[in-house]
């Protein structure tokens, strides 16, 4: 499979993730170690407060971080989230999470990710998160074959 092609199929399998539609967020990029996805709170993603409940914030950056840790077709899942709320927002805003790649270690990544207001500039949240790629792929590597 040429690098475009499986590129595109790693894209794809990426963007049909249920729980990322079902919440309206857009995986905006995926490339290796790096992703984007926004999302615009509503009013049922608000807490008793009126505030963006932590958990709709929690999984944007999820969202991201799975893109980012899956990014190159190999199955990989979540050993460890460290998430830092930092500024509170509101529904009708519109949220940022990128994901970026930190260091590869065998079996292991970190990942550094921003969830960002997007008309503000201002940092919502902040997480470092640890990643376990397993041996299998979704979307095999060239020398792999299709598999």
């Amino acid at each position: 499979m040429a690098e475009n092609a499986r590129r595109s199929a790693i894209n794809a399998y990426i963007q049909q993730d249920p729980f990322a539609n079902y919440l309206g967020a857009q995986v905006e990029i995926i490339e290796p170690g790096h992703s984007r996805v926004s999302l615009t709170v509503s009013e049922d993603m608000a807490n008793f407060h009126g505030m963006t409940h932590g958990g709709v914030i929690f999984a944007l950056g999820d969202i991201a971080f799975a893109a980012a840790g899956n990014s190159r077709g190999q199955i990989a899942v979540a050993l460890n989230v460290n998430m830092h709320f930092l500024k509170a927002s509101k529904p009708g805003d519109r949220l940022v999470a990128e994901a970026r790649e930190q260091h590869v270690g065998g079996r292991t990544g970190l990942y550094e990710i921003a969830i960002w207001d997007e008309d503000t500039g201002e940092l919502v949240a902040k997480s470092q998160d640890l990643v376990y790629r397993k041996r299998d792929w979704f979307v095999a590597p060239e020398d792999q074959g299709d598999g």
